[in-house]
Formats: structure tokens, C-alpha cells, sequence
């Protein structure tokens, strides 16, 4: 029976040895926030706009917003906390998420 490849590209086990990657994975292309079970909500009015959550972002879904604030990209946000965590004035909360 023949083996059907959903993937046509070749995966970097396929390569040879020395050979470039045609394409390397980036999770740009990729939104990884629909599986959280919790959201940072930000308090514009506690946040003194350190940047601590958007440095420890593992996943950078902490973005700068045009007056200098910070607000978080929930299409990548996985929900950890760590932004919260962080927080030096507490200004991020984890709510937990709801579906719509």
C-alpha cells in the first residue's frame, strides 16, 4: 500500500545532510492563543508602562500600542501568567476565558 504525505515539503529528518531548510518554522504564520484557558486583562490606569510583561512574553503577544501603553495579542497569548507575574504594580490580571 502506498503511503499518502499530506505535507508535499520535505521535513528536515528528509533533508540531506548540510542542506538548507526551505522553509523554516516560524510560529508567525501559526495563531497558538485559541487553546487558553485564561486571558491577561491590562489596567491602563495601574500601568506605569515599565515593558516588564512585554520582555518576559515567552510567546511576544505583549505589544506596543501607539500612546506608549502595552495590550496583548490574543491570537498568539497562551495564557501562562507570566506577564501577570511580572507586573510589577499588578496592572495585569488573569481572567479566565470564556467561549463566545
Amino acid at each position: 500500500m502506498e503511503k499518502f504525505k499530506l505535507n508535499p515539503k520535505p521535513t528536515w529528518k528528509e533533508l540531506p545532510i548540510a542542506s538548507m531548510i526551505p522553509q523554516p518554522a516560524t510560529s508567525r504564520f501559526y495563531k497558538t492563543g485559541d487553546w487558553r484557558s485564561f486571558r491577561p486583562v491590562v489596567d491602563k490606569e495601574k500601568c506605569t508602562r515599565c515593558g516588564l510583561c512585554w520582555v518576559y512574553c515567552p510567546d511576544g503577544a505583549i505589544r506596543i500600542v501607539e500612546d506608549g501603553s502595552y495590550d496583548v495579542d490574543l491570537d498568539y497569548c497562551k495564557g501562562c501568567g507570566i506577564c501577570a507575574e511580572e507586573c510589577p504594580v499588578k496592572a495585569i490580571s488573569m481572567v479566565e476565558e470564556v467561549e463566545e
